[in-house]
């Protein structure tokens, strides 16, 4: 198995499989995409880890962290005729709520805000669409977030209770399109998607005190005499 970094998109490519009866597969894309920095907001990064620390998929499925990429993931989207994509997504419903859309459910160039990072994401499927070369079948698993506004922090503890199931419903929309997940043998041996800092057990057991780090922003573009942006924030000196 290799692994291979491109503009910060890690991507892994697992071990040979046999092609199905009818010749060569056709290409499988398992997109996470989302930043790990603010919380909620990297859960679809965090299913795409666990599906590989889990699972062996067949040669043709790529799994990719696509992290806050956009328009780079363009080429990946459009080579590839199935794309199954993880992300947190503003449906307006209870946090930790997860949803399935599929195909024509997935908002392409919507006036709906969805996606958190539609901006991007959406008007990326709207230029495959206008490539003639939107995925034959496309699945996105969402998740309703709960914390967007926590600088370093982790997932909350309602999002992260649904890691498991999104993996699992991937597993199963893999399934149903003819696609065998392996569970690993040794899961601890799995290949890192992410790099080590920012691999999950690492990321939490290492991050500093609120007050060594401010949690809101980036303290040294914070405007000191705005008192709303200061109150409460220590770190953020």
């Amino acid at each position: 198995m290799s692994l291979r970094a491109d503009l910060h998109t890690s991507v892994a490519t697992p071990a040979p499989a046999e092609d199905g009866p009818g010749g060569a597969a056709p290409g499988v894309l398992v997109l996470g995409i989302g930043n790990l920095l603010w919380a909620d907001e990297g859960f679809g990064v965090r299913c795409v880890e666990a599906l590989h620390q889990r699972f062996e998929l067949a040669a043709h499925v790529n799994i990719v962290d696509g992290g806050t990429q956009g328009m780079y993931l363009l080429d990946h989207v459009c080579s590839s005729p199935r794309v199954l994509v993880f992300d947190a997504i503003d449906f307006k419903l209870p946090p930790g709520t997860l949803k399935v859309f599929r195909d024509d459910e997935v908002p392409v160039g919507s006036d709906t805000m969805m996606s958190l990072h539609q901006a991007s994401f959406q008007e990326l499927l709207s230029l495959a669409r206008l490539r003639d070369r939107f995925p034959e079948k496309i699945t996105l698993i969402g998740v309703q977030p709960d914390v967007l506004d926590d600088l370093g922090g982790s997932l909350s503890p309602r999002v992260r209770a649904r890691l498991d199931e999104a993996v699992a419903l991937a597993v199963a929309e893999l399934a149903a399109w003819g696609l065998q997940a392996r569970p690993r043998d040794d899961a601890a041996a799995a290949e890192a998607l992410s790099p080590g800092a920012l691999a999950l057990p690492a990321y939490e057991s290492r991050r500093p005190s609120a007050a060594a780090a401010c949690r809101i922003g980036d303290a040294r573009f914070l405007n000191p005499a705005d008192p709303a942006q200061r109150e409460g924030t220590t770190g953020c000196a």
